[in-house]
């Protein structure tokens, strides 16, 4: 399998799917990065959610909620499997975490304080800031202004207690109880292993793990028990799954932090080395990238009167117009004026 073939299956398992419901993308999707809650919206877009009401309807209606899971970061799952996927990661971010906690004055005791109380306050949502308010009510004093109360609504999400849900107010996310969830799966490993593979293979035991946040010896043994195939050496696909047909290329303007930046050990296969930094200068960010047949052809950001491409370099005219059709698209997702700009 050389590149070629490689990032056309990879970006049509990624993106190749039909119009479909926000939590029926989350489940396909392993998870839907959701620290910035506009780019998890543009992910679920350019992943079949085409009704830019679809995100918000779908979390109000409790059917996909936020946590903290894969790499400790905030991912949108459905609400029937967070509770099974936090299984898999909780132990595992609680001791990432543990040193910052303590930094911040999160004392044990608080915590466990904290823990003992939030099962009896008011049933939510509720804002960060008003669970602070709600503890302090009841002797636990946490610093409303820092870092604190972020860490120990982690701290409890990771102990299954609260999640994240629809926002309360503007940019505000309301918090809520973990929902029970649906029965897990036998092998939870397994399972997160054949989601990822669907959407993001053909990819490799490394891969999975640098996406996961998982040992490479515990990525390998999940994919051996995801009874996986091997199209290519080194390289896993599910069962049977199909290599895209032909037809004109398959165009995506991704928002930051988008999966597909993050799904991979490495992104020398998808993005010239030369303008690596335009898409990741440091410090973590992921800006929004302009993605053609897998490959990463340059950056994107929206404008009051449209949206505004920056290409590495020349695009091939079947990109050029895959692209106004893409833009149309995200235009009218976003609510701004379908004027595309090649800068």
């Amino acid at each position: 399998m050389d590149d070629q073939e490689l990032l056309l299956r990879r970006m049509h398992a990624q993106f190749g799917r039909p119009e479909a419901a926000a939590v029926a993308v989350a489940r396909s999707s392993g998870g839907v990065q959701a620290q910035d809650a506009a780019a998890a919206r543009l992910a679920l877009r350019a992943r079949g959610v085409a009704d830019p009401a679809e995100p918000g309807r779908a979390q109000a209606a409790g059917e996909v909620v936020s946590t903290w899971l894969m790499r400790g970061t905030l991912h949108l799952v459905p609400a029937a499997d967070a509770r099974w996927m936090l299984g898999l990661f909780a132990a595992r971010n609680l001791a990432g975490g543990a040193r910052r906690r303590r930094e911040l004055g999160l004392t044990d005791e608080i915590c466990a304080r904290a823990l003992e109380l939030l099962p009896t306050l008011p049933q939510g949502p509720h804002s960060r800031a008003a669970l602070v308010a709600l503890l302090g009510e009841r002797g636990v004093g946490i610093d409303p202004k820092g870092q604190a109360p972020a860490h120990l609504m982690a701290y409890a999400a990771a102990h299954g207690l609260l999640c994240r849900g629809a926002d309360v107010a503007p940019r505000e996310p309301g918090y809520l109880p973990m929902p029970a969830g649906g029965p897990p799966p036998a092998d939870p490993a397994a399972a997160l292993a054949g989601r990822y593979l669907a959407a993001f293979g053909p990819a490799g035991p490394a891969d999975f793990g640098a996406w996961a946040g998982l040992p490479v010896t515990a990525a390998r043994s999940a994919f051996e028990a995801a009874s996986a195939e091997q199209p290519s050496p080194g390289l896993f696909a599910v069962a049977g799954a199909a290599g895209p047909s032909s037809g004109p290329p398959l165009v995506r303007l991704l928002g930051a932090y988008d999966g597909y930046l993050l799904g991979y050990r490495s992104r020398a296969v998808m993005l010239d080395e030369a303008f690596a930094q335009r898409i990741n200068a440091g410090g973590g960010v992921i800006r929004p990238a302009v993605v053609a047949d897998g490959r990463v052809l340059g950056t994107w950001r929206r404008e009051r009167d449209g949206l505004v491409v920056e290409a590495f370099g020349p695009l091939p005219r079947g990109v050029r117009a895959a692209l106004a059709e893409e833009a149309a698209a995200v235009a009218a997702f976003l609510g701004v004026p379908d004027v595309l700009t090649l800068a």
